[in-house]
């Protein structure tokens, strides 16, 4: 009898310990943890800001950076360039 119970108390005890790191954990919720100075990040990856391109300037490779998109081609136009 004493022995049944013992094994209970320690399989109820296992399985309240293997619950406990499916809860949120530290208190930011599910998908988050606590990062630097105490605030909750979500547990994806790294993120990288997009890089930077200087306007009208050629890329080796991928043409000229302008309007958000690279053209392989430009010309003088009316004073100014344009791009196709």
């Amino acid at each position: 009898m004493m022995k049944t119970l013992l094994l209970a108390a320690a399989a109820l005890g296992g399985m309240v310990m293997a619950s406990a790191p499916a809860e949120a954990r530290q208190g930011c919720g599910p998908g988050f943890h606590r990062g630097y100075y105490g605030r909750c990040v979500s547990n994806r990856g790294p993120r990288y800001a997009p890089r930077a391109y200087i306007v009208h300037r050629y890329y080796p490779g991928r043409g000229y950076w302008y309007g958000n998109r690279f053209w392989g081609h430009r010309y003088r136009w009316h004073g100014g360039w344009r791009y196709r």
